[in-house]
């Protein structure tokens, strides 16, 4: 049972939260003096990790400790913090990842079965993290956890757009610091080939631009992702979604080439012929040479969104399909996978695929990543097949923390009995990266996969979505630290936006406005993956601060029987702000044209802006407003939602609530 409820608690700035917080009284108080000793049976991964806490204490504090690295033969005497273990630990599905940690005015003690639950514990050490006027300490406080689900994961799509190493690493260390265990990385799609094969070198040669992991990079990528206790499960994106492949080998394909990288998104036809004997001989020797690059037992083999055009139009594959009683297209590619998935499994892996592999004949060694809804997961597990929950948790789509935060792998209104839904295993977060580069990836990302982390973490009961956004800030400040790059990118974008000119401006601006819905921005115009990404709606992020914070506080004052006057100023205060914004906007939009297509959202802003202010003068005084205004203004703010730039304002609610508040409804 979780204290989450706990009035002293709440002040604490835990993510995910733990299964039980007790604060006891007391702190203790952090000094040059603070030593670490590990005890028991640990590998080396945990001698890292707890260096790595020593340097990144050091780093917000400012202190130089005596005690520098940990290393097996390190000797300290009368140690401040005993990390205690009892074995190692593996990197392996089902990892036992619980910890204790107590806290006293003089001893802590961090006590784990495995190292890998050390790491995690280390993570909420590090986050008990406070200061006063007197220094840095550490509450007081017994802690017990352990995680929810056993598969919490983050997906990133280095196919559409490459993520170089130097990205992918600073992502495995936000993923460490919120307790997220498996790197679900996509490598191969229609625009990109991203991993060197040296069987079949011409996948890079002609498929990837020369934008492409070579193996030494993805062996030290997997070393650095293991020595945070994080898998990293490889995706090769078969049967469809393979243009990238025939480039270079044709041969394979279901319709005759030659074939070249797709530059656009969407689905597209090319497809493997499953028909003909060399196509599993190639397969055979491709996984058998990624199999012995990639260490973890699972390899994620795609399956998703096949259009089945070229096999409906190759006379050849539908006679085969009349041959061997092959009715449909989705049966056809079940045949496949179960060619497919022995071939894998001969180099002792099992398979991860999206929902569309879930077929009649599959067999249930396979692990069903649900993309398309409740429904699909609900049905995997109903038929006995592990299943893990992405749906809801697209960070590509923009949608607030608080909306993903909600959205449970295992709702009480799935119909499963309790031995089904054991077979929901956990989620995953989905970066894909039609729309993103390397410089704003970290932006629609973090914050919000860390409220992703806590619903895979914490226990089902810690819902509360004000208290996650509290401490959602908390994170965001260390995430930063350790070199998450969502916010200083930003801040960058923004100067070179406004071309050094007032950033002020602009950035009042992208504080109260975020993207279209990803489809949305899609039909706008058309993108390729050349397609620069520098403008407005790159710098925006889903979900900004200012505005939600904005949004909290009118629903305060508004619910507030006698309105607090502080409430009502900083509202005041906000709003007169924005009002005035667009003036000084326009001057720096003279000298930098990539602003002019968001013109007229921020004179939208001034707009609702003047109407909030009027708004709040009527409520204060307690004037009574007639219906023609109230309708005139909700009009006005109706016209200001609509996007501009393929950017809206998000405090288009709130200004509407005001309005009607002010009109007495």
């Amino acid at each position: 049972m979780s204290t989450y409820a706990g009035e002293k608690e709440t002040r604490l700035n835990l993510m995910p939260w733990p299964v039980k917080v007790d604060l006891t009284g007391g702190e203790y108080r952090l000094d040059q003096q603070f030593t670490v000793a590990i005890r028991g049976d640990a590998a080396d991964r945990l001698y890292h990790g707890t260096s790595r806490m020593l340097r990144r204490l050091s780093a917000r504090t400012g202190i130089t400790f005596t005690q520098d690295y940990l290393v097996r033969d390190s000797t300290v005497r009368n140690p401040v913090m005993v990390i205690q273990v009892d074995r190692p630990g593996k990197l392996v599905l089902g990892e036992d990842e619980s910890y204790k940690l107590q806290v006293t005015a003089s001893r802590i003690l961090l006590s784990a079965k495995d190292g890998i639950g050390a790491l995690r514990g280390i993570e909420t050490f590090l986050q008990l993290l406070e200061a006063d006027s007197s220094g840095y300490y550490f509450p007081a406080v017994n802690i017990v956890d352990h995680p929810r689900f056993a598969w919490r994961g983050l997906m990133i799509d280095a196919s559409r757009h490459f993520m170089p190493v130097d990205v992918i690493k600073r992502n495995l260390d936000a993923m460490a610091a919120v307790k997220l265990n498996v790197l679900h990385w996509h490598l191969s799609d229609n625009q990109g080939f991203r991993v060197e094969c040296k069987k079949f070198p011409k996948l890079t040669e002609f498929g990837s631009d020369e934008l492409f992991y070579t193996q030494a990079q993805i062996k030290n990528v997997i070393a650095y992702a293991a020595d945070r206790g994080i898998r990293v499960v490889p995706e090769f994106d078969l049967p469809a979604h393979t243009t990238a492949w025939f480039v270079g080998y044709p041969q394979y394909a279901s319709a005759a080439g030659p074939y070249k990288i797709e530059r656009k998104w969407g689905v597209f036809d090319p497809v493997f012929d499953p028909t003909v004997s060399k196509t599993y001989t190639f397969l055979n020797e491709f996984f058998k040479e990624m199999c012995s690059i990639f260490p973890d037992k699972y390899i994620h083999i795609g399956g998703d969104e096949n259009d089945g055009k070229q096999w409906n139009a190759n006379p050849r594959i539908r006679k085969f399909m009349k041959a061997h009683k092959i009715a449909t297209n989705a049966l056809l590619q079940t045949y496949f996978e179960n060619k497919l998935i022995p071939i894998i499994q001969r180099y002792h892996k099992e398979v991860v695929g999206w929902d569309e592999i879930l077929a009649p004949g599959l067999q249930k060694t396979a692990v069903i990543q649900s993309w398309r809804g409740i429904k699909s997961l609900q049905e995997a597990a109903s038929k006995g097949y592990r299943v893990i929950l992405s749906n809801g948790y697209y960070v590509d789509h923009y949608m607030p923390a608080s909306s993903c935060y909600l959205v449970d792998p295992s709702p009480d209104s799935l119909k499963l009995t309790e031995a089904q839904r054991q077979m929901i295993i956990g989620g995953e977060a989905c970066m894909w990266s039609e729309f993103v580069s390397p410089e704003n990836v970290d932006s629609r990302i973090w914050p919000r996969t860390a409220a992703i982390a806590e619903r895979l973490g914490s226990p089902e009961s810690v819902r509360g979505v004000r208290d996650m956004y509290r401490r959602l800030d908390g994170i965001s400040v260390e995430l930063e630290n350790i070199g998450s790059a969502y916010i200083k990118n930003q801040q960058m974008m923004i100067r070179r936006l406004a071309d050094g000119n007032h950033i002020a401006a602009l950035t009042n601006l992208i504080n109260v406005i975020q993207p279209v819905e990803t489809y949305e921005r899609a039909r706008t115009r058309q993108y390729a993956s050349y397609t620069p990404l520098t403008r407005v709606v790159d710098a925006a992020v889903p979900d900004p601060k200012v505005a939600r914070n904005f949004c909290f506080m009118v629903d305060d004052f508004l619910s507030d029987m006698d309105p607090n006057k502080d409430t009502l100023e900083a509202i005041r205060q906000e709003l007169s702000i924005w009002k005035k914004n667009d003036e000084s906007l326009e001057v720096v939009a003279e000298k930098s044209p990539i602003l002019k297509e968001i013109e007229p959202i921020s004179k939208s802003l001034s707009v609702i802006a003047s109407i909030g202010l009027e708004a709040l003068d009527h409520i204060e005084n307690g004037a009574n407003v007639g219906a023609d205004w109230v309708n005139s203004s909700l009009a006005k703010i109706d016209l200001a939602a609509e996007p501009a730039g393929e950017v809206h304002l998000t405090i288009i609610s709130p200004i509407k609530k005001l309005v009607e508040r002010a009109g007495g409804r």
